[in-house]
């Protein structure tokens, strides 16, 4: 039997990336963040949302990719990541997608610019390859505390 699972497919750079819809608390339009000193580049500040105070982590700065203003476009997805809320900016949030697990192959070293640490499997769809992400690795465990601190 086919396992689906649903991704919420973003756009960085015109590549397609998903993370499992599991992991998505909510996503939300750019709103003020306010910077935090002495934190990683990719660490842009924190905002409220939900009533919650939320580290914000640039996902195109953290890995490793050209840098270009927000646009309108542009989102917050926010994450559940080692328990702790973060909002990952994004340049789209395309869509909600099932996709097969069948589909979904292992990463090769470096896909699409990105290093395969980041990346759990790329799935090869009708409208081109999608870099399904792991977010459990997005953030290493030095930056975990950078981001309990941040909000602390």
């Amino acid at each position: 039997m086919d396992e689906m699972t649903k991704y919420i497919i973003f756009k960085l750079q015109n590549q397609s990336f998903g993370v499992d819809v599991q992991q998505i608390i909510s996503i939300e339009r750019i709103q003020e963040i306010t910077e935090v000193p002495r934190t990683s580049e990719f660490i842009k500040g924190v905002t409220h949302i939900r009533g919650e105070t939320t580290p914000v982590v640039d996902l195109r700065e953290r890995l490793l990719m050209e840098q270009k203003d927000y646009t309108d476009s542009s989102r917050i997805l926010v994450v559940q990541i080692k328990d702790m809320q973060i909002g990952l900016i994004v340049d789209a949030a395309t869509e909600v997608k099932d996709i097969n697990q069948e589909l979904i192959k292992p990463a090769p070293s470096y896909v699409g610019g990105v290093k395969d640490t980041f990346v759990s499997g790329v799935a090869n769809l009708e409208d081109g390859l999608l870099i399904i992400l792991d977010l459990e690795t997005i953030i290493n465990l030095e930056e975990t505390n950078e981001l309990q601190e941040v909000i602390d």
